[in-house]
């Protein structure tokens, strides 16, 4: 079962950029391995079962896969943090998972955990799933028919968000939560979004953007991310051809200058392809999302 809800509520307490420094030319070394074992609370799911059961939550080791994951640096520095889907155990077959949080830096890892408030152990409950979940007054951002990917059905997927940081801007504070409405086996995707204008208390009706039919089909993986003049720019993609063992996707980007109401053009920026070895090398991390995006100065980039 998946829940979308908008589990944190925004205080504009972001990373400030810190001096320059040198640039990215120095070789960093080897490759340091982030999927370290965490430790956590989850579901185990009883032998013969597909999912597991309601009050079975317990203190266990998140050492299985990692999916979907996300990485962001500050700016000036080597300092990165990162974000990935994390699997209790040997229960990822039942795509069984938490959120993990990593830390690195200067190439060192130096944090890794399972984000708290949201599992069983930090929490103190056996509530399914807990939530911590305070913005939009802990309601759904949208109906949830309690439909999961397995079964075709409605299911809300792919959820992002990002905040407009940018003192003075005219949109400052204001938050854009953005998420992907699967219908059916066909990969039917739509792609929504919901703004908060009052630092995530509450949220806007949720309105669907209409891409260009060339898009097409399941359009997904959505990024949304602000530039420094107040614009919402928003990455996804869609388009995928079905009938290459790697499935190709097309980037998409758009972009609005009036808070989320109206978009411009859809732009194709990029042409990637999925991770045909499905595995990160040398990993547990598995490849799940064809892209990341994120606007730098004045420029929009996909990164592939």
């Amino acid at each position: 079962m998946k829940r979308l809800v908008l589990t944190i509520t925004v205080t504009a307490a972001l990373l400030s950029a810190a001096p320059a420094a040198a640039d990215w030319s120095v070789p960093v070394g080897s490759n340091v391995v982030a999927d370290q074992v965490i430790p956590g609370g989850g579901y185990p799911v009883p032998a013969g079962a597909t999912r597991p059961d309601a009050g079975t939550c317990r203190a266990g080791l998140y050492n299985s896969n990692r999916s979907e994951s996300w990485i962001a640096v500050r700016p000036g520095t080597e300092s990165l943090v990162g974000t990935s889907k994390l699997f209790f155990e040997n229960f990822s077959t039942f795509y069984d998972f938490h959120l993990g949080a990593y830390a690195i830096t200067n190439g060192t890892v130096t944090g890794a955990s399972q984000v708290q408030g949201y599992d069983c152990v930090s929490t103190g409950t056996q509530a399914m799933p807990p939530s911590w979940t305070k913005g939009n007054r802990g309601r759904d951002l949208e109906p949830n028919n309690n439909q999961t990917s397995l079964s075709f059905g409605h299911v809300e997927d792919k959820q992002w968000v990002a905040v407009n940081h940018f003192p003075g801007t005219a949109y400052q504070d204001h938050v854009y939560a953005m998420w992907t409405t699967f219908n059916g086996a066909a990969g039917n995707g739509k792609i929504r979004l919901a703004v908060s204008r009052d630092r995530g208390q509450t949220f806007s009706k949720a309105i669907t953007l209409t891409p260009p039919g060339t898009t097409t089909p399941a359009t997904t993986y959505v990024y949304p991310s602000v530039g420094s003049d107040g614009s919402l720019y928003v990455a996804f993609v869609g388009g995928f051809d079905t009938t290459n063992k790697n499935r190709t996707g097309h980037v998409y980007v758009t972009k609005s200058v009036d808070d989320g109401v109206t978009f411009g053009p859809f732009v194709e920026a990029a042409t990637p392809s999925e991770n045909p070895f499905g595995f990160l090398p040398n990993t547990n991390f598995r490849d799940g999302i064809i892209e990341n995006f994120v606007r730098q100065s004045d420029v929009p980039r996909a990164c592939t």
